[in-house]
Order: C-alpha cells, then structure tokens, then sequence
C-alpha cells in the first residue's frame, strides 16, 4: 500500500509537471527587445526569478528570498486557464479575470498531492493580495519588468494602447510599497521614456 500512496503521489506531480508546461504557449502583450515577438508567460516568470536573484539586495530587510521566487514562478500559472490580461483595463475586465484566475487556482494546483497544492495555493493567494513583504516584494518585480521592456523596444505595449505617464506612474507605486529602492528606479524610468518620447506625458 505505501508503495502504491508513493506511486499515486508521483503521478500527480508528473501530472502538475506536464500541465505547466502549457505556460509556455501563453503569449503576453509584452513585446521582446531583439526578438520581434511577444513573450510568453514561461519566459516572464523565468525572467522574474532571475530578476529576484540579481536584484535581491535591493528587497526589504527580512524578505525571504526563497519565498519570493517560489511565488514569481507560480503567479502566472493560471493563465494557462485565464489568458495573459493587459495591465491597463478597466476594472470590471479586472474582476473577471480575477474570477477566472481563482478558478484556474482551483484546478491547477489542485492536480498536485493534497499537501502541496495545499502550500502553493496559499503562496499564490499570498502573493495576488500581498499579504506579506515577501509577496509584496515579488509583485514589485512583477510590475517592474515590462517596464523594463517596454523601454528597451521603444515604447512597446506603452505606445500600442496610448498609455500615458500617469497610467504608467499609478503601477509605480506598487514597486515603491514593495522595494522603496526599484521604486525609485521605476520613476527614473518614467522619466526617461517621457524625455525619449516613447511614453505621453
């Protein structure tokens, strides 16, 4: 029988293991500098966790670093259910996406063992409310890095749907409440791309 339950346990992580992968046909609206394409949602959450490693001192005293790249390589995981969602829609586009992405919470976590789809849903609610300095710190992350491409192709999604510096600059401070530091950075950004002419003022 224990040999059976280990079986059973296995098959459900292969299981989890196969379903993730289908985030790499997840295309976002973010455009890649040098590519000519979009990314797709695997590439952003890798993109992510190498972005907390390389800028992890600049995450608030007492973050838990191994936390934070549990939750930026899980966040997206339901969009392989709910889609990729453009940053600026109006909020009743939000609340529907929102629904859609706790069913996919649902399902998705719910094909690993007990025990863990119990641990990584609630990192995942952790991070969607920012609950924590942890999550609040990787959804910093989260808002900085299609910034951080949309500067480095010109303007990208920025320019495509008319985004203004006062859109850009209400997401900026989410980065401030979660790294005061890569705050800062993100407003320096804004600055710049006004002063290239790749982002209204």
């Amino acid at each position: 029988m224990e040999q059976l339950d280990r079986l059973d346990r296995l098959d459900r992580q292969m299981a989890f293991v196969t379903e993730v992968g289908q985030l790499k046909g997840v295309d976002r609206q973010t455009m890649l500098a040098g590519l000519g394409r979009s990314e797709n949602s695997a590439e952003h959450s890798w993109h992510l966790a190498m972005m907390v490693l390389a800028l992890a001192e600049h995450a608030p005293p007492g973050t838990d670093l191994g936390r934070v790249l549990t939750m930026v390589l899980i966040h997206d995981l339901v969009e392989i259910d709910a889609g990729d969602l453009f940053l600026y829609v109006d909020e009743e586009q939000q609340r529907r996406q929102d629904a859609a992405e706790r069913s996919a919470a649902d399902r998705i976590f719910a094909i690993l063992p007990a025990d863990q789809a119990a641990a990584l849903r609630s990192m995942w609610d952790e991070f969607t409310e920012r609950r924590t300095l942890d999550a609040r710190f990787a959804r910093a992350i989260d808002r900085l890095q299609p910034m951080l491409e949309n500067f480095a192709v010109g303007g990208g999604t920025w320019q495509r749907h008319g985004i203004t510096a006062d859109q850009v600059l209400e997401k900026v401070r989410l980065i401030e409440d979660g790294s005061p530091a890569l705050g800062e950075l993100a407003r320096k950004l804004v600055t710049a791309a006004i002063a290239d002419g790749i982002l209204a003022p």
